[in-house]
């Protein structure tokens, strides 16, 4: 054991210069002071065969009284037969583990996003995704170790009072809100778990769980119908837009044509037009599905197509001046000029309607016609490939229905039509 050297005191122990300084009160235990003034208390031990240095600390934060406790304290537990040292390498591992192992929501919202980055349909989804959880979850949960989230903390944010609403909860103010940020809880907790940052059933499911606590969706939310034209109506309007000037009247006129999305017409390039075979394919990317859409081509729309001088530093379709999409409020701007009060979206629905009444075309392919998702896979793919030149009839019968003056609510679609 080494010697026990003369117990200096506090104000020695403060003026000691630098060098190595055993300070007395346990063997071995001394006092670093380095050249620049920083001062550090080891304890000198033999462990075993082994020589050990053992750090309690610096000076002054740990005094010389506290010193001598940790020092034999130190010295007890190798009396013991303990390995001061692995102990203390031991808990520093368990709570480095721990640290790891207690990630944030916040934390694992970012992680999740990051990861997703390149997978979203666009930039403004991926936007959309982060806005809901750090506007309605991070201010409650965000901060919550992530394993410790149960389904209190999940009601918690679904039913956070909306002082736009009245102190509503969430979940009856803002339903569709609401249910969307339910289920984007519910995929970074499912990414958490996954990852080994929680364990146990996801408290943000609904099927089984929080179905049997909060109203169904389809029980609060109004179903809002796009305002559309009727039918019946679409060739005096088609005369009237045909009036109207400018880039936006013609993407709109070219929409209604195709029975696409005002978002699909805005973002067309030259690239996905074949005009010889008249078609017009949508890549994946750009479609609300996720799936590539071909739309076979009136000769309407091929002429309003062909009409289009392309504009130079751009490969848009329908470009705005400075050669980017249009905004999507530019094609409503051409409604309202038109004073009229329905939206572009509506034509869609004017296009099924007519569709399912004044024709005899299969309910399928004018689904399928609308870039909706068919359940049967089979019948999707066969719409998809064989059916090209049906669905050219199909698009070409509209065309010309809403070119040709209506009588008597409009004319009925004989039923070879369909079938030839």
């Amino acid at each position: 054991m080494p010697k026990v050297a003369k117990e200096l005191s506090a104000l020695e122990v403060k003026n000691l210069p630098p060098g190595s300084h055993a300070v007395g009160g346990v063997a071995g235990l001394t006092l670093e002071v380095s050249s620049t003034g920083g001062k550090t208390w080891l304890l000198r031990v033999r462990m075993g065969s082994k020589r050990r240095e053992i750090g309690l600390g610096g000076y002054p934060s740990t005094s010389l009284s506290e010193a001598r406790q940790k020092a034999r304290a130190v010295r007890q537990q190798i009396a013991e037969g303990q390995d001061p040292v692995a102990q203390r390498q031991a808990q520093k591992a368990a709570l480095l583990a721990q640290q790891a192992s207690l990630k944030t929501f916040a934390w694992c919202v970012d992680s999740y996003l990051d990861g997703m980055e390149g997978q979203w349909k666009n930039a403004k989804h991926a936007a959309q995704w982060r806005s809901t959880l750090e506007t309605y979850a991070n201010p409650i949960i965000g901060k919550l170790a992530v394993q410790s989230i149960a389904l209190p903390h999940i009601l918690d944010v679904l039913n956070q009072a909306q002082a736009d609403k009245g102190n509503a909860p969430l979940w009856d103010a803002k339903n569709e809100t609401a249910s969307r940020l339910r289920g984007r809880i519910e995929k970074v907790l499912d990414w958490a778990t996954v990852h080994g940052y929680r364990d146990g059933l996801n408290p943000a499911r609904w099927k089984g769980h929080l179905d049997a606590i909060l109203k169904a969706p389809n029980k609060i939310q109004k179903t809002e119908h796009h305002k559309a034209i009727p039918y019946a109506e679409m060739n005096p309007f088609m005369k009237a837009l045909r009036q109207q000037e400018g880039t936006g009247a013609r993407a709109l006129e070219f929409a209604i044509l195709c029975a696409a999305r005002s978002g699909e017409v805005r973002g067309a390039t030259w690239a996905e037009f074949d005009l010889k075979k008249g078609l017009w394919t949508i890549p994946g990317e750009r479609m609300k599905a996720g799936k590539p859409h071909t739309v076979p081509l009136s000769k309407q729309a091929l002429q309003l197509i062909a009409a289009i001088e392309p504009t130079a530093g751009t490969d848009l379709v329908f470009p705005s001046p400075r050669g980017k999409v249009l905004s999507d409020m530019t094609l409503t701007a051409v409604m309202r000029r038109m004073q009229l009060e329905a939206v572009p979206h509506g034509f869609r629905s004017t296009f099924r309607t007519w569709g399912g009444e004044q024709t005899a075309y299969p309910r399928d392919m004018l689904e399928f016609s609308l870039a909706h998702t068919l359940e049967n896979k089979v019948e999707a793919a066969y719409m998809h490939g064989t059916q090209i030149e049906k669905r050219r009839k199909l698009m070409q019968d509209w065309a010309d229905y809403v070119d040709l003056p209506q009588a008597h609510g409009g004319n009925v679609i004989p039923l070879k039509s369909a079938n030839g």
